[in-house]
């Protein structure tokens, strides 16, 4: 299966259990990978034959910027719905870091996979 990936895509939001972590915004990393057909795309040289990465992540920034969500799984969930509600994404596979959620970790991570 053929992959379109969206790497590293750096925002800001609310996030987290503590109250220290609801009072201002912290950094999260999402990466993306999403499986699909692009045979066609390849031939007709067409964006109609071919996953909009573009639109999608728009919608992930809208999302993620005005969420307030406790869990970094319950944020990988919505982007993953987010993805698989684009016709040609068969498989989704989505990896979110939390860059300082852990002292002497470079980061706390979760990656969730849907068909």
């Amino acid at each position: 299966m053929d992959k379109i990936f969206i790497r590293d895509l750096a925002l800001r939001c609310i996030i987290g259990i503590y109250p220290e972590e609801r009072r201002e915004k912290q950094d999260v990393l999402i990466n993306v990978e999403m499986h699909a057909d692009l045979r066609a795309a390849g031939r007709s040289d067409d964006l109609n034959d071919t996953v909009d990465y573009k639109g999608i992540k728009k919608d992930i920034l809208k999302l993620v910027e005005g969420s307030s969500f406790q869990l970094i799984e319950a944020m990988a969930e919505r982007i993953a719905e987010i993805a698989l509600a684009n016709k040609k994404v068969e498989r989704v596979i989505v990896t979110i870091d939390k860059p300082g959620a852990l002292r002497f970790a470079r980061a706390s991570a979760v990656e969730v996979t849907r068909p």
